[in-house]
C-alpha cells in the first residue's frame, strides 16, 4: 500500500477523535482481514496493521444505520426532503453549468441529464453535502462491529483500501456517509472502482471534486445496470378499485406483465415488456404508481423505491423549471 506511515501523520496530527478504547487489531477477525488482503493483493503488512491499530469504533454509523431514512419514511414525509423549491431552483443551476458534459453523458450512454441532475440533487445537494463521516473508520466498524452484514463491509473496506491505492486518495482523510459512501455521487468503494470512469480523461477517476468525472460516473452506472434510452421511467395513474393490490409484490423487479395489468383494470400511456406496480402513502392517500424497467435500474443506485421515486421526481421537476425560465 502507498505509504500509509505518512497517512498516519495525518492521524495523529487530530484526523480522528481521540479516546480510549481496544484496538481493532486484538480481533481475530481484522487479523484474519489482513492476511487475506495481503495474500490477495500484496502491500505491506506492518502498514496495514498500523492504519488498522488507529481505527476507531463509530457509535453513530451503528445507530444511523439501524434506522436509514427510507424504512422510516412514508411518501407523505419522504417526498418534501428532497421535492422542494430549493433543491428545484439549484438543480436549475447546477444543469445549466454542467450542461456540455451532461449532453455528453447522454450521447454516450442514453441517460438524459435530468436523470443525473436528479441523482445528484438527492444524494449531496449538487456536491454541498457529502458527509462527514471518516469512511475508513465507518466501513471498520460495519466491517466488524455489525454482525448483520459484515460479509458485506468487509468487501467494502477492501474495496475502499484497494481504491486509495489506485487512485492515490489518503484513506484517513476521505469522509462520507455512515455506510461508506463518498464523492459527490456518493458511489460505495465497489461502485467506485467497478462504475467511475476518467471522463475527462486526465488519468483519475475523482469522484471527490471533479464533476465532468462525477456526472460521466453516474451516467455509466446506469447504463451498466441496463439504462433504456429514451424509454418511460414510472407514471402514475388512478385508482379504480383495489384489484390492483393484488399485483403489489415485495421485490422491485418488474415483473408484471400487460395482461396481469389489464386484468385488473390498468393501462399505462408508455407500453413496456413488464412493469413494477407500487402504491405510495401520499399525502391525501393511497397513490397508485408503475414502474418501468428504468425505474427499477434506479433502484440499482438505492434499493428503495422511494428514493427512486424522489430522483424521478426531482428531476422532472427540475427538467420542467429549466424549460420555463428558459423561455
Amino acid at each position: 500500500m502507498r505509504t500509509i506511515i505518512s497517512f498516519l501523520l495525518l492521524i495523529f496530527a487530530g484526523t480522528f477523535p481521540a479516546f480510549s478504547q481496544a484496538s481493532y487489531l486484538q480481533n481475530p477477525d481484522v487479523k484474519a482481514f489482513i492476511d487475506t488482503f495481503i495474500s490477495k493483493h500484496g502491500g505491506s503488512r506492518s502498514e496495514l496493521e498500523q492504519l488498522l491499530q488507529v481505527a476507531q469504533k463509530q457509535t453513530q454509523v451503528l445507530e444511523a444505520i439501524a434506522r436509514p431514512a427510507e424504512k422510516t419514511h412514508t411518501w407523505a414525509t419522504y417526498r418534501p426532503i428532497f421535492i422542494q423549491s430549493n433543491r428545484i431552483t439549484q438543480g436549475v443551476d447546477f444543469w445549466n453549468q454542467n450542461q456540455a458534459i451532461l449532453s455528453k453523458a447522454e450521447k454516450q450512454f442514453g441517460v438524459p441529464p435530468a436523470i443525473i441532475v436528479g441523482i445528484i440533487g438527492v444524494e449531496t445537494f449538487y456536491g454541498r453535502f457529502t458527509g462527514k463521516h471518516p469512511v475508513f473508520n465507518s466501513l471498520t466498524t460495519l466491517a466488524f462491529d455489525y454482525p448483520p452484514r459484515s460479509a458485506f463491509f468487509r468487501r467494502q473496506l477492501e474495496e475502499f483500501l484497494l481504491l486509495s491505492r489506485e487512485e492515490s486518495i489518503q484513506p484517513t482523510t476521505v469522509t462520507g456517509s455512515y455506510a461508506g459512501a463518498m464523492g459527490i455521487p456518493q458511489f460505495i468503494p465497489s461502485s467506485y472502482r467497478h462504475y467511475a470512469i476518467d471522463f475527462n480523461k486526465d488519468g483519475h477517476r475523482d469522484l471527490l471534486s471533479n464533476m465532468d468525472d462525477v456526472i460521466g460516473s453516474v451516467a455509466n452506472y446506469f447504463s451498466r445496470h441496463g439504462w433504456q434510452k429514451d424509454k418511460p421511467v414510472a407514471e402514475q395513474l388512478q385508482i379504480q378499485d383495489e384489484r390492483y393490490k393484488l399485483l403489489i409484490k415485495k421485490s422491485l423487479k418488474p415483473t408484471i406483465t400487460d395482461t396481469q395489468l389489464t386484468a385488473a383494470g390498468l393501462q399505462t400511456h408508455s407500453a413496456s415488456s413488464t412493469y413494477t406496480v407500487m402504491e405510495l402513502a401520499g399525502t391525501t392517500g393511497p397513490e397508485l404508481w408503475i414502474g418501468h424497467p428504468n425505474f427499477y435500474v434506479i433502484t440499482r443506485y438505492n434499493h428503495s423505491h422511494l428514493y427512486a421515486m424522489a430522483v424521478y421526481q426531482l428531476g422532472q421537476a427540475i427538467s420542467k423549471e429549466r424549460a420555463q425560465t428558459a423561455r
